[in-house]
């Protein structure tokens, strides 16, 4: 390789190419499933010391690359082979879609020249990555691979940011030079807000009695965490998280709030919904008779289904123009103490469950316990249904980029790939990978890939021989459910001491403390599997929408 003016000329073949084009951009990890037809990004990668993670599924490899992104704000790289190997990962590939995760997804493909013959995995890939993608095409010409790659990561990064796809026939892999473009400083930043939007937005904050921000990812992925707190702290408006968004403002900060949206959905007078989907997680944009306004990345995030005044722009711009401008022109302390108030009423009423010495053991004991001996940058990973809503209400996170749930896709089994991730990318934190019985099926073969690549982590199963988000509610709708049992007690701690790692199965509600401090001791993969109540059913006020 070598530097032409601003761009860089890399020699060999397109493995080489596209290697060198990701590297650019940072990312420095390749996640996959070993296949014949991506063996040339292998010997790029090789050449380029850029680290290779194999999974033993890949949508393990899809959603580590997601992970990656996520925990590094740079574009995750997941490497799958042709045919099958593409098709694993659509799931993984979907999730980061819908979370707005910057993936690029390199993929083999048959052989350009024998197409239509029949050859092994011979599928046409791009038309099933189109609708879950920014792009999706088949490089054609090798010496345009690393133009073609350097385009895709850009554009994964462009907000609203997702993942892109690139398949390279095998035959197009073969020898050849290419030119790839310069990475510009400023990839990744969004547009400038539109002045009168802003504006608007800035007079209902200040006129505003009982305001609230709600904070998601896109926030995080903005880098805007310094701007929030400095406009929150300037305007004197509580904020509250979802997604990515968690952490942004420490959750000992005096304006940040866990305990209280119901408070605010029956109080407050503006709720100002930052960088998410008005969606059914947040009440398709409805929080009762409060003005609702939605500040979003770009333009196709705006709203449709609820007319809402909406600002499109990069958050660090908009939070910024708000913390510069003029204060409320209504003291908020009242209002600040009346929520603090409430907080602190939940959080007594939280401690009691924490606390609970019943047995079966209750879900909330766990994260009691699990509360007491996380550090401020641990990691928290959910996988699973009802048992990680419980990590959702109990789990305080104190620092961006500490928090990876499902999203809004929903789609089980993410755990292992974001926790194998996390531990890559951060050796030095507590990873902790939080998953349901259920959801615990989906993946743990790869638990293998944590033992053969030592990357230890804390996994606790909130273990209650069911699907309890379905079982519950089939029960209160139609009075009895169907496909919703497990086996009773399972021991997949077994699982993965078969597989190399360690752990135990708990019991009893004193047993949980102790054998989470031998897993955080460990220093291999390490499961915490605690058998808990069958009849505790999560609060839940909403369920599909």
């Amino acid at each position: 390789m070598s530097n032409d003016n601003a761009d860089l000329h890399v020699e060999g073949h397109a493995g080489q190419q596209a290697v060198a084009a990701l590297m650019a951009f940072g990312t420095d990890t390749m996640f996959t499933l070993n296949g014949g037809h991506i063996w040339p990004l292998y010997d790029a990668a090789r050449d380029q010391g850029m680290k290779v993670v194999d999974t033993r599924h890949e949508q393990t490899a899809t959603f580590a690359a997601e992970a990656y992104a996520k925990l590094t704000r740079k574009p995750g790289f997941a490497a799958l082979t042709a045919g099958p190997g593409i098709t694993n990962g659509v799931s993984a590939t979907t999730s980061a879609f819908f979370n707005g995760s910057p993936l690029v997804v390199l993929g083999g493909r048959a052989p350009q020249g024998r197409w239509g013959s029949g050859s092994l995995q011979e599928f046409d890939h791009v038309p099933v990555m189109q609708s879950i993608t920014k792009s999706a095409a088949t490089v054609t010409d090798a010496a345009q691979a690393g133009a073609m790659v350097h385009a895709a990561a850009r554009l994964s990064m462009t907000p609203h940011r997702g993942p892109t796809f690139l398949d390279f026939p095998l035959d197009v892999f073969g020898p050849a030079a290419g030119d790839i473009p310069a990475v510009d400083e400023c990839v990744g930043l969004g547009a400038a807000p539109d002045d009168e939007e802003v504006d608007r937005l800035a007079a209902l904050i200040a006129n505003a009695e009982r305001p609230a921000f709600i904070v998601g990812s896109d926030v995080y992925w903005d880098g805007a965490w310094a701007a929030l707190r400095a406009a929150a702290e300037h305007l004197r408006v509580p904020c509250f998280f979802n997604g990515l968004g968690r952490g942004t403002l420490p959750a000992d900060h005096e304006l940040a709030f866990l305990r209280t949206r119901g408070l605010l959905k029956a109080r407050a007078d503006l709720v100002v919904v930052w960088g998410t989907p008005l969606d059914f997680r947040l009440g398709f944009g409805r929080f009762g008779n409060a003005q609702v306004a939605h500040v979003v990345d770009s333009n196709q995030q705006r709203a449709t289904h609820v007319g809402v005044p909406t600002v499109a722009g990069d958050s660090n711009l908009v939070l910024r123009a708000l913390a510069d401008g003029p204060g409320p022109s209504i003291d908020r302390a009242g209002w600040i103490a009346e929520l603090r108030a409430a907080e602190e009423k939940g959080r007594a009423a939280d401690a009691e469950l924490l606390g609970d010495n019943s047995a079966p053991i209750k879900p909330s004991r766990i994260y009691g316990e699990l509360g007491r001996r996380m550090a401020r940058d641990a990691v928290v990973i959910c996988d699973g249904g009802d048992f990680a809503s419980y990590a959702g209400k109990f789990v305080e996170v104190f620092e961006p980029g500490c928090w990876l749930d499902t999203g809004p896709y929903g789609c089980l089994g993410n755990g292992p790939g974001y926790a194998i991730a996390a531990r890559t990318v951060r050796p030095s934190s507590q990873i902790v990978l939080l998953l349901g019985d259920g959801a615990a099926g989906f993946s743990m073969m790869d638990v293998d890939t944590m033992v053969r690549h030592q990357l230890p982590v804390v996994m606790v199963v909130g273990n209650n021989g069911m699907w309890g988000l379905e079982k519950h509610p089939m029960q209160a709708i139609y009075g009895w459910d169907m496909a919703c049992d497990l086996q009773p007690g399972l021991q997949y701690d077994q699982v993965v001491k078969a597989l190399g790692g360690a752990g135990e199965t708990v019991t009893q509600p004193g047993e949980i403390g102790p054998a989470m401090d031998r897993a955080f001791a460990s220093g291999v993969p390490y499961m915490v599997n605690v058998l808990t109540d069958p009849s505790d059913v999560y609060p839940r006020t909403s369920n599909l929408g």
